[in-house]
């Protein structure tokens, strides 16, 4: 374990990740763990400082986990999943005497509540509205198509169907018709509903401190939900100072002073940009992992360093590559599900084994031989891994992996 200085930040890591934990290890920051309960055997076990508590939802006792943080010396409150960001804003408000901590974490937690700060901030988005049950959605599928002048018997322009408050794809639908709506449960409402954006969709990766970026970071996705890679393109790349045009305006419209924002975007072939939605976590996908592969750096660390009040520019700098031109190469990695409804053994495709860009999977025998038919995007089974020097046949090799059987 790497020596812990007591002059820098002592850091609340709202969450469990092994991944983190191994980097704050290696970190001169002091931290603590705040997970729940059935993380603590291992925690103690392990030495890990952890203390015990349950995120199932925001409640008054929010105040009383932010004294005892305050009273332990803690500085700053660090949120690694979706579920723990209001909770890192209640604690914050309360550890910088900056109430308006809370209502922020609360932007960045409900999507509808998000878009409409952006719509008043001048940031261009699609039409979306808020659906509390089946008949909404059907009514802005209508609505959406009707704007298009589809005549009848058109084919219907998709909308969205995203849940509030969920990460990534969790919760999200594609409608085309009335018969997709009928799939959708009563339990899934109220939820968002955004029109289909015509683009090049991609995500952004941004460690802010003092209002200002200190690394971004374009993600590519092949297809969503699917397959990503870092560095992009320098097709993608090539619009990195719009990009940074997008974020400085998203920090000033959210008023973000420091931390870390997960944005995502579309830009259309004129180079629009429309907004799509912005998290205050770590991506999905195993980002982070992706970024250390491509650079070298470890992102964990950097985002203690983009919270921490003690954090100095100088060590920021030290801290950072300089984006693509410093990276090793390009890292990516594929979300497996199962193409069979019925499989019974792992099998890696030999196409796949056998690729020079191909380093590593995690994926596990099927518990049970019966595939659950995927709703909406649903979750993958695992991720497969790749590192090259071509993006471009980075890029390929991901989309060829959606043809390929992981499990037989």
């Amino acid at each position: 374990m790497t020596s812990k200085d007591p002059s820098k930040g002592y850091v609340a890591i709202l969450g469990w990740s092994l991944r983190c934990i191994d980097a704050l290890e290696k970190f001169d920051r002091r931290y603590l763990i705040v997970a729940p309960k059935w993380a603590e055997d291992y925690a103690r076990k392990h030495d890990i400082p952890f203390l015990s508590w349950d995120f199932e939802r925001l409640n008054d006792r929010s105040f009383e986990l932010a004294s005892n943080l305050k009273e332990m010396g803690i500085d700053v409150a660090i949120p690694l999943f979706e579920e723990t960001v209001e909770w890192a804003g209640a604690i914050n408000s309360v550890l910088m005497d900056n109430p308006r901590l809370l209502g922020q974490s609360m932007l960045f937690r409900d999507k509808s509540l998000m878009k409409r700060r952006a719509q008043l901030g001048g940031i261009r988005v699609g039409i979306f509205e808020e659906a509390m049950d089946q008949s909404d959605v059907i009514r802005f599928l209508k609505r959406v198509n009707q704007t298009l002048l589809k005549l009848d018997g058109d084919p219907n322009d998709p909308i969205h169907f995203k849940a509030f408050d969920k990460a990534g794809c969790l919760g999200h639908r594609v409608i085309r018709s009335p018969d997709d709506v009928a799939a959708i449960a009563d339990e899934e409402f109220p939820a968002l509903l955004e029109s289909h954006l015509d683009g090049w969709e991609f995500a952004v990766e941004a460690w802010i401190k003092d209002r200002k970026i200190q690394f971004l970071n374009i993600s590519e996705y092949v297809t969503l939900g699917y397959s990503v890679f870092v560095p992009a393109t320098p097709e993608l790349e090539k619009y990195r100072d719009k990009i940074t045009e997008q974020i400085e305006n998203l920090i000033e419209v959210f008023d973000i002073d420091f931390g870390f924002i997960h944005p995502e975007y579309f830009v259309t072939n004129d180079g629009t940009m429309y907004f799509g939605e912005v998290a205050y976590r770590p991506p999905g996908f195993n980002a982070f992992e992706l970024m250390e592969r491509a650079y070298g750096f470890n992102a964990y660390q950097g985002l203690v360093l983009a919270f921490d009040p003690k954090a100095t520019q100088e060590e920021l700098d030290a801290f950072f590559p300089n984006p693509v031109e410093d990276a090793l190469g390009h890292a990516g990695c594929f979300g497996v599900y199962p193409r069979r409804r019925v499989v019974s053994e792992l099998s890696l495709p030999s196409d796949t084994e056998n690729d020079p860009y191909f380093e590593f999977h995690e994926l596990a025998p099927p518990m049970e031989t019966k595939v659950t038919k995927r709703t909406a995007f649903g979750t993958h089974w695992g991720l497969v891994y790749f590192f090259g020097e071509d993006p471009h046949r980075l890029r390929d090799l991901l989309k060829a992996q959606e043809e390929l059987d992981f499990y037989v």
